[in-house]
């Protein structure tokens, strides 16, 4: 939960009753965030397994699983034959 220092100072005992009851509040202050109100470590909520982390990072609408094989890379478009230089190794000498 996101709220504004001035909303903050104004309901402080109905956040502080959130934060105790395990929810964490955001407090941002000219759209930063400034602070964390967070419950003691006793009431946080339990981190998501790893199983609801990729489960939770699937739903969303542009990850697309991938199809299990390796990438194919491009062929090289110009064959250095031997004794020709690279592009990096003519910069190199250049560059000293």
């Amino acid at each position: 939960m996101e709220v504004t220092v001035r909303e903050l100072k104004s309901r402080l005992s109905g956040y502080l009753r959130k934060v105790a009851a395990g929810e964490e509040v955001v407090v941002t202050s000219r759209g930063k965030e400034v602070a964390r109100l967070v419950p003691p470590r006793s009431r946080r909520r339990a981190a998501p397994s790893e199983a609801e982390l990729i489960a939770r990072f699937r739903s969303l609408p542009w990850v697309r699983p991938g199809s299990g094989e390796k990438p194919r890379l491009p062929k090289p478009l110009i064959r250095i034959e031997e004794g020709e230089k690279t592009l990096a190794q003519i910069v190199s000498e250049q560059r000293g």
